[in-house]
């Protein structure tokens, strides 16, 4: 079972509605976690110049990240007079998500919560470069929040992909499964589990191999496919002692099959996985979260792998 200890909620000081909070604060309550709330505030016209006075800019930082200090200590009051461990702080930082990363290891956070957007006309999340830079950096998990209300029940959905060509996957898949059964858990919600497998590559890159052109056995590569993916995430699956009607094993492509399932069972929160190779610089999201992440109208947990290098 995962457990998630120490939750970081990152407060946008430039909007009245947090959904984030809400996420952050649930989550605590469900799990006896302790709660910090965190503005990380950058002004680009007090930055330190010829022009302006040191003490000045100082001054004026400081009054800044005092006011910050004030609204962090109203959002947290009535959650405190609900029982929850919960402290605030503030920091004058930028870029924002090296401030957050900053944060999170100096905090030790388990997970990061911070709110994201999603246009219901466009059918995307609206990512921002922050956003995108966490997923990539970030060391802990991270909760990306959607404008949205959860279920009292939610639906929980990891996607999974135990025939990941890199060796990191094999313990991340078993991360994200342990994450999202004690997140499931936690909540009082329902575990799905989500698995693609695509057989137009193998086919596209069986016929450019033969020198002259044969009809492939496409029923039977299918069939074989099917049935290696199948036997690989029940494996998993069992082992996490998730009944098989919960599983659903998509052929096709990962995001039309993700975003597809979790719009018939009105999912509240995907999880899934991110891995990086130690010894190199890049960072390698898994193609399932790169795929699908703008597509999701549902919440987004990130999980990394053990041994995750963050990127620089």
């Amino acid at each position: 079972m995962t457990a998630f200890r120490r939750i970081l909620v990152v407060i946008d000081p430039t909007t009245a509605t947090q959904p984030g909070l809400e996420r952050g604060a649930r989550l605590a309550k469900q799990l006896g976690a302790k709660l910090e709330l965190f503005i990380c505030d950058y002004n680009p016209l007090l930055t330190e110049s010829r022009a302006l006075d040191a003490g000045a800019v100082a001054r004026a930082r400081a009054a800044l990240l005092d006011s910050d200090l004030r609204r962090l200590h109203e959002l947290a009051a009535p959650l405190q007079s609900a029982g929850l461990d919960v402290t605030v702080a503030a920091s004058w930082d930028h870029p924002l998500h090296e401030g957050i990363v900053r944060k999170t290891v100096e905090s030790g956070a388990d997970i990061v919560v911070k709110d994201t957007h999603y246009h219901s006309v466009l059918k995307r999340s609206i990512f921002s470069n922050t956003d995108w830079s966490l997923i990539r950096g970030c060391p802990a998990a991270l909760l990306l929040v959607k404008p949205r209300a959860t279920a009292a029940k939610p639906c929980v959905v990891a996607a999974i992909d135990p025939l990941h060509e890199r060796d990191a996957q094999a313990s991340l898949d078993k991360r994200i499964l342990a994450t999202a059964v004690s997140l499931a858990s936690a909540l009082g919600g329902e575990l799905q589990v989500f698995h693609a497998f695509d057989i137009t590559p193998v086919i596209a890159a069986s016929s450019e191999a033969m020198m002259t052109p044969i009809a492939l056995p496409i029923n039977e590569i299918t069939d074989a496919m099917r049935e290696e993916h199948t036997d690989a995430v029940h494996a998993l699956t069992d082992e996490a002692s998730i009944p098989r009607e919960r599983v659903h094993i998509h052929q096709g492509g990962a995001r039309d099959g993700l975003v597809g399932l979790t719009d018939r069972l009105r999912a509240d929160v995907v999880v899934m996985g991110a891995v990086s190779r130690s010894g190199l610089e890049r960072l390698f999201v898994g193609s399932t979260a790169e795929e699908v992440l703008d597509k999701l109208a549902c919440d987004v947990l990130i999980v990394k792998a053990r041994g995750f290098v963050t990127a620089p």
